[in-house]
C-alpha cells in the first residue's frame, strides 16, 4: 500500500470467498448472501458517506446492471474503467487507465475514493501502489 501523503486515499472496498474470489463462474456473486442478515449492512452504509468516487472495472459495472432498478451511486463521481467503451452514459464515465484516473483524483480536492474491482482494475492499482487501504470481507464459502 502507499503511503498516505494525501488527504484523499483510495480505498479497496470488496468481499471475497475464503478461497480468494471476488466473482464465481459467469460473475457469479451467489455466494454474497450467504451472510445477508436483515438490516445489518457491515458498515457499507458508513462507509459510503466517507467517498465522493466510485471506480469499478466494465464487468462489475455490467453486473451492477444486470439487478435491474435504480442506479444506486447518483450521489458519487462513478468512473468504469473500458478498453472498450469510451465516453459516458446516464451513470457513469468510461475511462481506459486506472492508474492514471486514481493518480489524477488523489491530487484533486474531495473525498476517498472507492475501488469496488474487479480483478484487473484491483490488480492494476495495487500495482502501482494507488489503493491506500483495504476493506475485504472475507465470505466463508469456497467459489474456485
Amino acid at each position: 500500500m502507499s503511503k498516505e501523503t494525501s488527504a484523499r486515499l483510495c480505498i479497496l472496498y470488496i468481499a471475497m470467498s475464503l478461497d480468494g474470489y471476488i466473482a464465481g463462474k459467469d460473475d457469479n456473486l451467489d455466494f454474497l448472501s450467504k451472510v445477508e442478515l436483515a438490516g445489518e449492512d457491515y458498515g457499507y452504509t458508513a462507509f459510503q458517506h466517507q467517498v465522493d468516487t466510485l471506480i469499478w472495472g466494465r464487468r462489475t459495472y455490467d453486473k451492477v446492471l444486470s439487478f435491474g432498478g435504480d442506479f444506486h451511486h447518483r450521489d458519487k463521481k462513478c468512473y468504469v474503467i473500458s478498453t472498450t467503451r469510451t465516453g459516458s452514459d446516464e451513470n457513469v464515465e468510461f475511462v481506459a487507465d486506472p492508474v492514471e484516473l486514481v493518480r489524477s483524483l488523489k491530487a484533486s480536492p474531495g473525498k476517498h475514493i472507492y475501488c469496488d474491482g474487479g480483478g484487473g482494475v484491483v490488480a492494476a492499482l495495487l500495482s502501482a501502489k494507488l489503493i491506500d487501504r483495504l476493506i475485504i470481507s472475507v465470505i466463508p464459502h469456497l467459489v474456485g
